[in-house]
């Protein structure tokens, strides 16, 4: 794969995946095109040595995996991991806000949103969307306006002239997105607004009631390639879909068929990781449990153990590029540079779980690949964010190195990345997979 190829088929992934659940339906999509066979998480599964396969719970997480011709206890499994989901705009249960003639919406805020960015911007709306057909039956569907649908408008500067100074954004009463000009005595209900969008979806003619909802809002303008040269990437959501596609794409490149390989994409790692389809539940171990059974000569408890000694797992999220604008926010000696390579993320305090065996691992799997390595080390007196590597080490115990491409504006609705540093991400994971010389 060349890197405008890698690079577009990025753009398309994010722009097509504006909430977990269509993100995780597009990987289930390239998984399945790719020969990969889904597996219901309630039934009985069948594993054969060569086979792929992967599982979805919530419709928001997944995990992809591969079945060697060994046996996993001895050889360990390549593991990587990221999450589908990003700091938004979430509607409210009964959201519907009537003020001086206009329809607003109430919205939650998921994740450690930046306020200021989402005003102004042309909105829609996605998610999943539950209900009861004809028949009583109940049932649920993603839904994707795509089309601008709602703003935030900005309060003019004449009525709050400190604003350029001291600004601040009270997010209950002032991040409601505006959708209607109301006439005198009109009524606005979501859910049937929502029933008419679901009737228009093939085969939905027969819903009944709308009965619940996961929707967010998100920003219509696309992801692009900016700069003079067009060296960075900006996009919504690139914290974390960018991560998901080059894991994806990392094991989707592997043509062999006798190594143990897997990549997980959960879900909730932006409000704690704690939940069914979170790092911090239990779908990643319940899939290395039922992967053991079937293929292992002994799915005991100290054959588990064995397995996840031997295994590796790369945390693969953004970190902080030293922002020129901003450069005193940084340790002087770990000053990540977009499109200076991916980076090694490093915390004393253990919010990112890398130790000293898994970064020389990292650092020389990027060597064979040619690809430079950056680090990221918070300022001492300053705290930093986490991932889901720190919450998988401790539940498995398995060796973890926390990974990225460097980034700015990390949870702003519009972010930005190099243009080269996913793509020699792709190539170093890549290797990861296929080339099992090196190993702790």
């Amino acid at each position: 794969m060349i890197k405008s190829d890698f690079n577009n088929g990025l753009l398309n992934f994010i722009r097509n995946a504006p909430d977990p659940f269509h993100a995780t339906a597009s990987i289930a999509a390239m998984l399945r095109a790719s020969g990969y066979a889904e597996l219901d998480g309630a039934e009985a599964w069948n594993l054969k040595a060569g086979g792929r396969y992967f599982t979805a719970r919530n419709e928001s997480a997944l995990i992809a995996f591969t079945v060697g011709t060994g046996d996993p206890v001895l050889s360990g499994i390549r593991m990587t991991g990221a999450h589908t989901d990003s700091p938004c705009l979430k509607v409210k249960p009964q959201p519907e806000l009537f003020k001086n003639g206009y329809l607003l919406l109430g919205v939650e805020v998921y994740g450690g949103a930046l306020f200021n960015p989402w005003f102004d911007r042309d909105l829609s709306l996605s998610g999943r969307v539950d209900f009861i057909d004809a028949q009583g039956q109940l049932d649920s569907c993603l839904v994707n306006l795509k089309k601008p649908i709602a703003i935030i408008p900005n309060l003019a500067i004449h009525l709050d002239r400190e604003a350029n100074q001291n600004r601040s954004v009270n997010p209950q009463q002032e991040l409601m997105p505006l959708l209607l000009s109301l006439q005198a005595g009109e009524k606005f209900s979501l859910n049937d607004f929502l029933l008419t969008v679901i009737r228009d979806l093939p085969g939905r003619q027969n819903v009944q009631k709308v009965l619940s909802h996961e929707l967010c809002f998100y920003d219509t303008q696309a992801p692009a390639l900016v700069g003079l040269r067009e060296q960075f990437i900006a996009s919504a959501r690139l914290d974390n879909l960018l991560s998901c596609y080059v894991c994806l794409q990392s094991l989707l490149s592997v043509q062999a068929a006798e190594d143990f390989n897997l990549t997980v994409f959960n879900d909730h790692e932006e409000v704690g990781s704690t939940s069914t389809s979170g790092a911090d539940g239990p779908f990643l171990k319940s899939v290395l449990e039922r992967m053991l059974a079937q293929v292992g000569e002994d799915a005991g408890a100290e054959n588990f153990e064995r397995m996840i000694r031997r295994s590796i797992f790369l945390s693969v999220d953004n970190a902080h590029g030293v922002h020129p604008n901003y450069s005193d926010k940084h340790d002087g000696n770990h000053g990540p540079i977009l499109n200076g390579g991916p980076v090694l993320k490093i915390n004393a305090n253990q919010r990112y779980a890398s130790n000293s065996h898994s970064a020389a691992f990292f650092r020389a799997i990027c060597a064979q690949e040619n690809v430079p390595v950056q680090s990221f080390v918070a300022r001492t007196d300053m705290g930093c964010g986490s991932t889901i590597g720190p919450v998988t080490a401790a539940s498995l115990g398995v060796d973890t190195v926390d990974i990225g491409v460097p980034t700015f504006a990390m949870h702003s609705i519009r972010e930005l990345a190099g243009a080269d540093d996913a793509f020699n991400l792709l190539k170093v994971i890549s290797r990861y997979y296929s080339d099992r010389q090196l190993s702790l």
